[in-house]
């Protein structure tokens, strides 16, 4: 209960910080701001807009927002394929050395049973929501950038955004496409024992 009243109210505090920065950047002239500046508020911009989204869905199911036909993997071909150029394997490496590596959070996303396959799913849409979200209003936010002529600023933010938040998506449905596969496998079996029986 504290966390679905706690978590909404640090993503309002989040939207609020990145409205500021681009109001500031609307009234700030782009040859005021030394590289530094662009870097810092670049990251700080995709932190704070992705962060919005990642608090809300800590306390609520946020993937429900969109259809259930959206989650489904309809070419996994295509979405292997895309893993395969972006080097997924490579970023997903990166998350294990990172964070999920430790056994008790990688539990937390699945734990090899049946409930845990379901969880898991769930977790996969919650996150690319979360993400997806993030990906288009930091865009959003480019435009804006653009707009005022801060060229330099649009690309650094773009650059991260696709790193922090268009890698995740492709992961989470390259995960999709893996669980889809399992619970195939799973019915398959099941189907051929009711028969048996």
């Amino acid at each position: 209960m504290f966390k679905k009243i706690l978590f909404p109210l640090i993503s309002i505090f989040l939207a609020f910080r990145s409205y500021e920065i681009l109001r500031t950047l609307w009234l700030l002239e782009p040859a005021k701001l030394n590289i530094w500046m662009v870097l810092l508020l670049s990251l700080l911009l995709n932190l704070f807009i992705t962060g919005i989204f990642a608090f809300i869905g800590f306390a609520y199911p946020t993937n429900q927002l969109l259809p259930d036909n959206y989650y489904r993997i309809r070419n996994r071909s295509s979405i292997a394929t895309l893993s395969r150029v972006l080097k997924i394997e490579y970023f997903k490496k990166f998350l294990l050395w990172l964070f999920w590596g430790k056994e008790k959070n990688r539990t937390k996303y699945f734990d090899g049973t049946k409930q845990g396959l379901e969880n898991f799913d769930y977790q996969t849409r919650q996150s690319e929501f979360g993400h997806l979200a993030a990906l288009l209003l930091i865009q959003g936010a480019v435009m804006v950038m653009l707009v005022h002529g801060h060229f330099l600023m649009a690309v650094i933010t773009t650059s991260l955004n696709f790193l922090s938040n268009f890698y995740p998506v492709v992961l989470q449905r390259n995960h999709r496409a893996r669980i889809e596969r399992m619970k195939s496998i799973q019915n398959a079996k099941h189907t051929k024992n009711t028969a048996a029986d």
